[in-house]
C-alpha cells in the first residue's frame, strides 16, 4: 500500500456551545477516491474547512506528505496542493473560461497577460478532462456540469495533489454525473488523492475505494467492504426500517380537494387535468424539464395559467397569485430553497413565521410569545438542529434548512402541500425523516403533491403517480406495486400515437 498522502489525527473543532468534531481520524492515499459520509451536521464540512485552513484546528494534527501542516487559509492550502471544488461553484461567471482557470496565475510577457498562451494552457487543462469548449466564452454561459469541470481544471492548474469534491453532483443530470465520475477515475489513475462528499449512495459505491463515516461530530469508522444498507445504518445510527416502504401507513384518501381541468400555460406546460384527494400523496414523475415544476407552480398561483379551470373543495377559483392559494390553504415548497424559499440572513424563527405573517399582513405583527411557542413546537416536531430558534438559517445544514422551509408552511395548516424536490441535496437520514413526515401528514388527511427525480422515492410515498413528458401530462397511474420500469415505460410511450 502506498504511503499516506494525508493524515488527520484526533482533530477537534469547537464553536461556542457546540463541539462540531471530536477526536476524529482521517487518512487519504494517493490514487484513491475516499468518500466522506455522514448526515448533514455530522461534521463533514467542518473537517474539510479544517483541512483547507478555513478553520483552525483546536486539537489534533494534520500531516501532508509526512510533514505537519497548519494552513493559514485556503490559499495556503492550495499552494500546498490541496484544492476544493464546492457544490456551488465558487468562480466568476462574468469572466471567460480561461480567465477562471488561470485567475491569479496568468502567463505574462513583457509584464502583460499573454492571452494566446493563457487560452492554449486553459484548453490543454480542459483536454485532460475530455472537455472541449470555447475558452474565451463567459463561464456563466455554460452549464453547471461544465462549470464543475472548469473548477477541477483550475485545481489542475495549481498542480493539486489532493482534490476535495464537496457535493459536486447535486445539480447534475445522470449523463453529467457519469461524465464527472469518469473524470474522477482518470484523475485517480494519475495518482491524485480525491476526497469525495456526496449524499448519493449509488454514486459513492460506483466510485469510492474507501469510506469514512462521521456521525454527530465523531468518527464511526473507515470501511472498504460494506453494503449500502450497512453504510446507511452507520450514518443514521439505526437500522433501515425508516427507509422501508412508507405506503404501509394506513391511508384512506378522502374527497377531492383540488381539481384542475385543462390547466396550462403557453411556454410552460400543455393543458393538463389532474386532481388530488385529501389524505393521499400524488407523485409527479418525469425527466428533467418534463413540466413537473411548471404544473406545481400553476397549482400554487406562482405562474398564471392561460387555460383551464381549478376548483378547491368543489368551488371554482382563479389562482391569480400565491396569496390566493395560501388563502385556500395551499402551500408550496420550492426546489430552490436558497433563492425562492429561505432568507439565509434571517433566523430560524423569522423564516418559519414568514408565510403566516404575510397572510396576516405586515401591519398586524404576530406576538413574540406566539412566535416563540409555535417555532419551539416545530423545532421539536421536525428535529431541527441546532434547536435554536435564533440561529441564522444560512448557517444550518441543507437538511435542516429544508426542515425550516417545511415548518414555515406546516404552521399555515395547509390542506394541500406541494413539495418540489424536498429531499434533494440532503443526507439519507434527513431524507428518511422528511419522507416519514410526508407519509404521516397524508395519513392525517392532508393532500400532498410530491415531486422528485428519484423514482424509487416517488413510488415509496405515492398513492398515484402523474407522469409527465416534454411538458405534457401523459398518464396518471394508480400505485399498485408500480416499478421504476413502469414509470419509464409510461414516459417512453407518452409521445406515441
Amino acid at each position: 500500500m502506498p504511503a499516506e498522502m494525508l493524515r488527520m489525527t484526533g482533530v477537534r473543532k469547537e464553536f461556542p456551545g457546540v463541539v462540531a468534531l471530536d477526536d476524529v481520524d482521517f487518512r487519504l492515499f494517493p490514487g484513491e477516491v475516499h468518500a466522506l459520509m455522514g448526515e448533514n451536521g455530522a461534521g463533514k464540512s467542518t473537517l474539510i474547512k479544517m483541512l483547507t485552513g478555513v478553520y483552525e484546528v483546536d486539537a489534533g494534527s494534520v500531516v501532508l506528505d509526512g510533514a505537519p501542516v497548519s494552513f493559514a487559509g485556503p490559499a495556503a492550502a492550495q499552494r500546498a496542493g490541496v484544492s476544493t471544488v464546492y457544490q456551488e461553484v465558487n468562480l466568476c461567471p462574468n469572466l471567460s473560461v480561461a480567465e477562471n482557470i488561470l485567475l491569479g496565475r496568468e502567463p505574462r510577457r513583457l509584464g502583460r497577460i499573454h492571452w494566446s498562451a493563457m487560452r492554449a494552457r486553459a484548453s490543454e487543462l480542459l483536454a485532460r478532462l475530455d472537455l472541449t469548449v470555447d475558452v474565451t466564452s463567459p463561464l456563466g454561459d455554460h452549464s453547471i456540469a461544465v462549470q464543475q469541470l472548469v473548477a477541477i481544471a483550475r485545481a489542475l492548474a495549481v498542480n493539486a495533489r489532493v482534490l476535495i469534491l464537496d457535493e459536486p453532483t447535486s445539480s447534475l443530470d445522470s449523463d453529467e454525473v457519469a461524465r464527472l465520475l469518469d473524470v474522477m477515475r482518470s484523475l485517480r489513475s494519475t495518482g491524485m488523492a480525491i476526497l469525495f462528499v456526496s449524499h448519493f449512495i449509488d454514486q459513492v459505491f460506483a466510485i469510492a475505494d474507501r469510506m469514512t463515516v462521521l456521525r454527530n461530530g465523531r468518527l464511526v469508522g473507515e470501511y472498504t467492504d460494506i453494503t449500502p444498507r450497512e453504510l446507511v445504518a452507520k450514518m443514521i445510527g439505526k437500522d433501515l426500517e425508516v427507509l422501508e416502504s412508507l405506503r404501509a401507513v394506513n391511508r384512506k384518501p378522502g374527497e377531492t380537494f383540488v381539481e384542475a381541468v385543462d390547466l396550462g400555460r403557453k411556454g410552460g406546460i400543455a393543458p393538463a387535468t389532474i386532481n388530488v384527494h385529501r389524505g393521499e400523496v400524488v407523485g409527479l414523475a418525469g425527466l428533467l424539464g418534463s413540466g413537473r415544476t411548471e404544473l406545481a407552480r400553476l397549482l400554487f398561483g406562482a405562474d398564471h395559467a392561460d387555460s383551464g379551470d381549478v376548483s378547491v373543495d368543489g368551488k371554482p377559483i382563479t389562482l391569480r397569485s400565491p396569496r390566493v392559494a395560501v388563502s385556500r390553504r395551499i402551500a408550496f415548497c420550492s426546489e430552490n430553497r436558497k433563492t425562492e424559499g429561505l432568507v439565509e440572513d434571517l433566523t430560524v424563527r423569522e423564516n418559519t413565521i414568514l408565510a403566516v405573517q404575510a397572510a396576516r399582513g405586515w401591519t398586524r405583527p404576530l406576538s413574540r410569545r406566539w412566535q416563540d411557542e409555535i417555532v419551539a413546537k416545530t423545532i421539536r416536531t421536525l428535529g431541527i438542529r441546532p434547536a435554536d430558534p435564533e440561529a441564522r438559517v444560512g448557517d444550518l445544514s441543507g437538511g435542516n434548512q429544508q426542515k425550516v422551509l417545511l415548518a414555515r408552511w406546516l404552521i399555515t395548516d395547509p390542506k394541500l402541500l406541494i413539495l418540489d424536490e424536498p429531499t434533494r441535496g440532503i443526507d439519507v437520514g434527513a431524507k428518511a425523516e422528511i419522507q416519514r413526515l410526508v407519509a404521516e401528514l397524508a395519513a392525517d388527511g392532508m393532500a400532498v403533491g410530491f415531486i422528485s427525480a428519484e423514482l424509487d422515492e416517488v413510488l415509496r410515498l405515492s398513492d398515484r403517480v402523474a407522469v409527465l413528458r416534454d411538458r405534457h401530462l401523459v398518464a396518471v397511474l394508480d400505485n399498485n406495486d408500480l416499478t421504476p420500469e413502469d414509470i419509464m415505460a409510461a414516459i417512453a410511450d407518452g409521445g406515441s400515437e
